[in-house]
């Protein structure tokens, strides 16, 4: 990496931070700072929901799926399990987001149980959008760390990861702090743009670098032996990540918590008016997503054949238990081959706008979403009939205190050896599914008061916080078996709790 590189990355989180100090003078009531005022057009709304859910998570870990020792393209099971949730979300729940004039998604648990569920279902949220945050975070600063240890190799890698992460939380906290959710959607709009072009870019360049080029990747990725291209596996185990079934069921019941009943991507269509605008702007989201996805394993398999690891003695041992081999060879994790290949191998220039393109992908920030479930949902029960400007006041400053959580929560985290990609999407099932249900009691158990729905939501937390640390089950399978739980457990409670 040269100077450029360094003035392009630079010169793009300045711009950024200026442009969410820009916007500060918008924001003048919560109305606006949580929903833009329901003004942003539904084109918009689409790119930020692809922004959001193309995390530098995505940008970094789904190449390292494909390149690893067997890995392949079944990762888009589970995408195509997305593609059905946003159908079902278009039908079941976006109608009743625009009954009323809601901020967050959990009021109309509010409206349909009680303060107790609201506030239970807001809690689990706030939480687990943290820990999630807190690794994308972490993995941002592992890729500004490996672009300054390439300028000053004497560096100490670990202080470099520190800094990086306290630099990228300021800038999310800057930024989010003026701007609001407004100008968080349009800078995902650029974001978008950005981190596009920037992975089309890497490809091409790592295309140039291989014997045979593209044609010649695609070659080897079809060899018996590696069968990169592999695309559905019909096996049924709900131990295994990544097969049709918990693709297409768990993938859509996942899509169904995290774009239906999380508030993180449910505020960006509240930013709009009309119910019809919402369910266009996530549909046709789901192309782009697929699209994207699709891109990044083709880089991953274009990786692989630049490093060709399999030439290596090691290889054979890659991914066996005890070998002390990672299935990554010759890297430690999957998260660390791209960053490596933009740092090390990148012309000048490019390797900073696709750097740059990381940095787009990681500041599509969550702080103002959880700000926002905080005021509605966790303060204004006890500090009731306050004035507007009071709860704008403390929706800003819980904005800086939550992107401090979140700071802490990535150093915290530094010495995980796993996906970021694997721990991000495993985190949020766990917690989604008790919220995902209980959405659905309060759509179909009309019977099903406040206490059942508690004792539902904590059935379920209980089973699944058992299934994810002492069982195999895949992460896959969380939502959907934490939502029929929830759903089972307060329509049994219901009997002994009836509805007064």
């Amino acid at each position: 990496m040269q100077t450029i590189d360094l003035i392009i990355i630079f010169g793009y989180l300045i711009g950024v931070t200026l442009f969410g100090v820009w916007f500060s003078s918008k924001q003048e009531t919560t109305e606006d700072y949580f929903v833009g005022d329901r003004s942003v057009p539904w084109w918009a709304i689409a790119a930020s929901i692809v922004a959001t859910e193309t995390s530098t998570i995505t940008f970094i870990s789904v190449p390292g799926i494909a390149f690893a020792k067997n890995g392949n393209f079944q990762f888009l099971q589970l995408v195509f399990g997305y593609m059905l949730g946003r159908v079902v979300i278009s039908l079941l729940f976006i109608p009743m987001y625009f009954k009323g004039e809601l901020q967050t998604v959990y009021q109309l648990l509010g409206e349909r149980f009680g303060t107790k569920v609201k506030m239970l279902a807001s809690a689990l949220f706030v939480v687990m959008r943290n820990i999630a945050d807190g690794i994308r975070l972490l993995l941002t600063a592992i890729v500004l760390a490996a672009v300054y240890t390439a300028f000053q190799p004497q560096a100490d890698t670990t202080y470099v990861i520190i800094g990086s992460i306290v630099l990228l939380g300021v800038i999310m906290i800057i930024f989010t702090y003026y701007g609001g959710m407004e100008a968080v959607i349009w800078v995902e709009v650029v974001q978008l743009a950005i981190y596009i072009g920037g992975a089309i870019a890497a490809a091409i360049v790592i295309s140039q670098q291989i014997p045979g080029g593209f044609a010649g990747a695609i070659e080897l990725g079809k060899q018996v032996e590696f069968n990169k291209f592999s695309l559905f596996d019909f096996t049924f185990d709900i131990t295994k990540t990544f097969t049709f079934w918990s693709g297409l069921i768990g993938g859509c019941f996942l899509t169904m918590s995290t774009h239906g009943t999380d508030q993180y991507l449910v505020q960006r269509y509240l930013c709009t008016d009309k119910p019809n605008r919402a369910s266009l702007a996530l549909l046709s989201s789901g192309a782009v997503v697929l699209g994207q996805f699709i891109g990044f394993l083709f880089i991953g398999v274009l990786l692989f054949a630049f490093y060709q690891p399999f030439n290596a003695p090691e290889y054979a041992m890659a991914g066996v238990v005890n070998s002390g081999v990672p299935a990554t060879f010759p890297f430690a994790g999957g998260d660390q081959v791209f960053p490596n290949f933009i740092t090390q191998h990148m012309p000048p220039g490019l390797s900073g706008l696709v750097v740059a393109a990381i940095f787009a992908a990681a500041l599509s920030s969550s702080l103002n979403s959880i700000a926002a479930t905080a005021v509605n949902d966790l303060y204004k029960p006890f500090r009731q009939n306050l004035s507007d400007k009071h709860y704008l006041k403390v929706s800003q400053w819980l904005t800086l205190f939550v992107g401090i959580v979140q700071i802490v929560v990535a150093l915290v985290l530094m010495k995980q050896n796993r996906s970021a990609l694997d721990q991000a999407l495993s985190i949020a099932s766990l917690i989604n599914g008790p919220i995902l249900g209980v959405f659905l009691v309060g759509t179909f158990l009309k019977r099903v008061s406040q206490t059942p729905a508690l004792i539902g939501m904590g059935t379920s937390i209980l089973l699944m916080l058992y299934i994810r640390f002492a069982t195999p089950v895949a992460y896959t399978w969380y939502v959907l078996i934490g939502s029929l739980t929830t759903f089972l457990a307060a329509w049994l409670a219901s009997f002994i709790f009836s509805k007064k």
